[in-house]
């Protein structure tokens, strides 16, 4: 378990009272998760039970339809004020929505690289645009962010060159180099063989190990058992259980969770 805690005042992530529909779809039923600040946040759950469209509220990816999302005690994606003298949310210009979204890390089940440029240029590439960072400050950042995650051996070469677990560092070391308050992790070993699972949760250990606010949805038990502060069992649209790794995985209070864990384990 992660022993560093970074510090700050209050929780890092607040979701409360979410909801989500796709059409007539009801797929967030009133979510209620607070992240501690420096910890780490292990969501499980069946396929189809919303993990994945939480992450993607926190982050804005996703508009929600009811209830507050707050990153680092700020209201993600609207404004508060009032209409007709009554208080209201508006929503924030596309503008505002992507500076909060700077702050925040997110890695994806795909590994979505630049095909056509190296490690390093996946790496450089959004701190120029977004942080508006010089190449050579970027270049130079980018560099101790690979070597961080074992690739400096591997700054010249092209995604179609590199193996699933490495492009999957990549894509973290270039989250990373936008030094992000919060990394938010959507399945990312889902998509690699087997064989290559392990070498992107060793980075991911090491990123909590220093301190990193982190909410992973994966379904690697022994990562969450290892390294989580907290695990969240969500089913149909619902946070069904969550406390401790051992509370949770241990010793689960409700059937639902003991018949997820039955079948992955």
């Amino acid at each position: 378990m992660n022993e560093q805690r970074s510090e700050g005042h209050g929780p890092m992530v607040e979701l409360t009272g979410v909801h989500k529909f796709f059409g007539e779809h009801h797929v967030l039923r009133g979510i209620d998760v607070v992240v501690p600040r420096g910890s780490v946040t292990v969501v499980l759950g069946p396929s189809g039970s919303g993990k994945s469209t939480a992450l993607r509220c926190v982050n804005q990816l996703e508009e929600i339809d009811a209830g507050a999302i707050h990153v680092d005690g700020e209201l993600m994606g609207y404004r508060e004020g009032t209409r007709r003298g009554e208080p209201t949310l508006f929503r924030l210009h596309p503008k505002a929505i992507a500076a909060q979204r700077a702050k925040i890390g997110m890695v994806f089940q795909r590994f979505n690289l630049f095909p056509h440029m190296t490690a390093l240029g996946n790496v450089v590439e959004a701190q120029v645009q977004v942080l508006g960072r010089t190449k050579s400050d970027a270049d130079t950042r980018a560099r101790a962010i690979l070597d961080q995650v074992g690739l400096s051996d591997r700054v010249d070469f092209y995604p179609a060159q590199l193996s699933g677990g490495q492009q999957q560092r990549v894509a973290i070391a270039r989250a990373l180099a936008m030094d992000p308050e919060l990394m938010l992790f959507d399945e990312p070993t889902s998509a690699l063989d087997p064989e290559l699972v392990g070498e992107v949760l060793a980075v991911m250990r090491d990123l909590a190990g220093s301190g990193m606010t982190m909410i992973v949805v994966t379904h690697e038990i022994g990562f969450a058992r290892e390294v989580a502060d907290q695990v969240v069992f969500m089913a149909d649209g619902q946070v069904v259980e969550h406390g401790t790794p051992e509370a949770v995985l241990g010793a689960p209070s409700e059937q639902r969770t003991r018949d997820f864990l039955a079948r992955v384990l």
